[in-house]
Formats: structure tokens, C-alpha cells, sequence
């Protein structure tokens, strides 16, 4: 039994698997607060040039 507590603390694939899931946390963060600082700019982009073309095309 001491023998496999041994073996688990000195494993390497735990903390990786953490690691990993960690940054991937992270990542996914970044993405989301991205997302929500440019939506309102790209949303009133994409407003105006589509207020645009039917101006455009009315004419």
C-alpha cells in the first residue's frame, strides 16, 4: 500500500493532466472576455455597413 502512495506522488501524468486543464481554463476565459470587450464595436460595424448597403441599393 505504501508502495502505490509512493508511486502516485511521484507520478507525473496528475499534475500535467491539471496543468493542462488549467491553461485550458484560462484560454477559455481570454476568449470569452474577448468576445465581450469587441462585441458591441463589431456589432455596430456590422449595423452601419448593413445601413449602408441599403442605402446603396435604395438609390
Amino acid at each position: 500500500m505504501l508502495e502505490k502512495i509512493k508511486r502516485l506522488i511521484c507520478a507525473e501524468d496528475g499534475p500535467t493532466a491539471v496543468e493542462y486543464a488549467i491553461l485550458l481554463a484560462l484560454l477559455v476565459a481570454m476568449c470569452l472576455s474577448a468576445i465581450a470587450v469587441t462585441g458591441g464595436p463589431v456589432k455596430a460595424f456590422w449595423k452601419g455597413s448593413s445601413e449602408s448597403l441599403k442605402e446603396a441599393v435604395d438609390e
